[in-house]
């Protein structure tokens, strides 16, 4: 989980290598805890919640204090440290509806990951699910209701930002200057 990802001047993350955005949500107010820097390290924001192959991701439509984003991923790599994806209480909130169409995708989505990485946990040498991760969003669209009256936004193709700037990972400076 990271605080404040790389995110487009019009608020769409930036994608890592590989990663297809499933839907887009506006109108949902998001809590998090363990925020450095935050009242009581918990914080409140309203938003958009991105889901993508590889992470969700929040991003408030006013910063609160230092906090404008954060990442949520679902899959983390074998040959990273745990420490560096610790773990924090959350809440997605639908506040102005929604979760009829978020909750069916996000669980296939769940679904897909889990069945990719018991194929190439069996298939040889485990790859980086961050790197090689090419979930069926097509797949995913045809077995889930959606609404027609729900404003979610879904990608059936991937948005073209102005920038063709794209993350590697999680990590996208050397060690040395990590915080």
């Amino acid at each position: 989980m990271a605080l404040n990802p790389q995110v487009f001047p019009n608020g769409m993350p930036v994608p890592f290598v590989n990663e297809m955005f499933v839907l887009a949500r506006d109108g949902v107010d998001f809590e998090v805890d363990k925020i450095p820097g935050a009242q009581g390290g918990h914080v409140k924001a309203k938003g958009i919640i991105y889901l993508s192959n590889i992470r969700m991701v929040f991003v408030a439509n006013k910063p609160v204090g230092d906090f404008a984003a954060f990442d949520l991923p679902l899959v983390v790599p074998e040959n990273e440290q745990r420490a560096l994806f610790s773990t924090h209480s959350f809440k997605i909130l639908f506040k102005e509806g929604g979760c009829g169409t978020f909750v069916p995708l996000f669980f296939n989505l769940i679904h897909s990951v889990r069945q990719y990485n018991q194929e190439t946990s069996r298939a040889g040498p485990q790859l980086d699910p961050l790197q090689a991760s090419q979930t069926p969003v097509d797949e995913m669209m045809r077995h889930a209701y959606v609404d027609p009256n729900d404003p979610t936004r879904i990608f059936l193709q991937q948005p073209n930002p102005q920038s063709q700037l794209r993350r590697r990972g999680y990590h996208s400076q050397p060690a040395n200057h990590a915080i």
